[in-house]
């Protein structure tokens, strides 16, 4: 893909590749990679969370550890109906419940 520096208004249908500054106008699909910074406004939106069992939870290996975990994730842990939040980035870091009373440490 080749790389293009533009100051004004872009239209892409095959994505950007480095920083992208300034306020975005219109629906974003796909993944961000990388950091946000910023507001994020909306009418209508929802909040996908991870689904996951007890064993899911607990296994430093899968992938509710290892993708896309960062402190302040959130995960529906399925087998007792617990709402987990990370506690940081590391497969290894903790999960706790979201009322405080517990936790689970993956290994």
């Amino acid at each position: 893909m080749a790389s293009t520096t533009f100051s004004g208004p872009v239209t892409s249908t095959n994505g950007f590749v480095g920083a992208v500054t300034g306020n975005v106008t219109g629906n974003v699909t796909g993944n961000v990679t990388g950091n946000v910074t910023g507001g994020i406004d909306a009418t209508t939106a929802y909040v996908q969370i991870h689904t996951v069992s007890d064993t899911e939870l607990a296994d430093a290996t899968d992938d509710v550890n290892t993708v896309g975990k960062a402190a302040g994730t959130i995960a529906f842990e399925t087998t007792n109906s617990y709402l987990y939040i990370a506690t940081g980035a590391l497969a290894t870091d903790t999960w706790v419940l979201a009322d405080g009373t517990g936790a689970v440490t993956p290994s």
